[in-house]
């Protein structure tokens, strides 16, 4: 499908976007930060999503104002039919606000729950991924594919939380993954963000990524990086994803059907 008339000009206004709320955040970036407790932390996130967003939400309402925003940054399921942004104004807050480099600065338009462009950026990494949905992905500006391995055994397999306190069923099917997928990977790696792993697996540096989760905003940018990267992207039924899919599973095509297989006995 090519890209409609409009969305690659679109594109290049969200990757400003993101670059610019990703300077607003960085400056606020301390190496050294070492909240103790949960209030700490939540008026830390807080305050560094206020930020970003002053800068994101004006800079995307005023290249595409048609679309409505969705306030719902842990929103689950699907959307309302017609054009929303989608955004996370800091994807990896807790790693941001602990001094850690994993984070950055994701937005997407959403048309009829399609994600159709996308672009996240890491501001301390300095690297852009973008992606329009028919035309490909990239990663500042250059091509990307996803991984072309075809044995699970050589695999770097990745999940992790899509929020805290999700719930012991949930954390037991988590477990129970980890546990299935590293007796099938080479390496299995958990940790959070959701988007930072998918943009590994968008680039081909990493096999394979799932999640039990609906979190709109954590998902739908590296679902369309991976899609448009040529990797495949389901449930775990094997279904196409959507946003109202229960879980995600984005893989290098030839290690999906091994790799549902493997989640599939977890979950036995």
């Amino acid at each position: 499908m090519s890209p409609a008339a409009g969305d690659t000009a679109l594109l290049a206004q969200t990757i400003a976007a993101v670059q610019a709320a990703g300077r607003a955040v960085a400056a606020r970036f301390n190496a050294g930060a070492r909240p103790s407790n949960r209030d700490e932390i939540g008026a830390a996130i807080a305050a560094n999503d206020a930020v970003s967003l002053a800068v994101l939400r004006a800079a995307l309402l005023a290249a595409h104002s048609a679309a409505r925003w969705d306030d719902d940054e842990e929103g689950l399921g699907a959307l309302p039919p017609g054009e929303w942004w989608v955004a996370d104004p800091v994807e990896g807050a807790i790693n941001h606000i602990h001094g850690l480099p994993d984070w950055g600065v994701t937005a997407t338009l959403v048309r009829d729950n399609q994600p159709v462009l996308t672009a996240v950026h890491l501001p301390l990494r300095g690297d852009t991924y973008s992606a329009l949905r028919g035309a490909g992905a990239w990663l500042n500006g250059q091509p990307i594919r996803a991984s072309q391995k075809t044995a699970l055994n050589s695999a770097v397999a990745g999940t992790g939380q899509a929020m805290p306190q999700e719930g012991s069923v949930t954390y037991r099917r988590i477990g129970q993954s980890v546990s299935a997928m590293l007796e099938a990977a080479l390496v299995v790696r958990v940790s959070v963000p959701s988007t930072l792993q998918l943009v590994q697996v968008a680039a081909g540096r990493q096999d394979i990524f799932w999640q039990y989760s609906q979190v709109r905003s954590g998902l739908l940018a590296g679902a369309l990086l991976v899609n448009e990267a040529g990797g495949s992207v389901s449930d775990l039924h094997g279904a196409p994803w959507h946003p109202g899919s229960d879980a995600l599973l984005a893989s290098a095509p030839a290690l999906a059907t091994n790799a549902l297989a493997v989640l599939a006995r977890s979950a036995a």
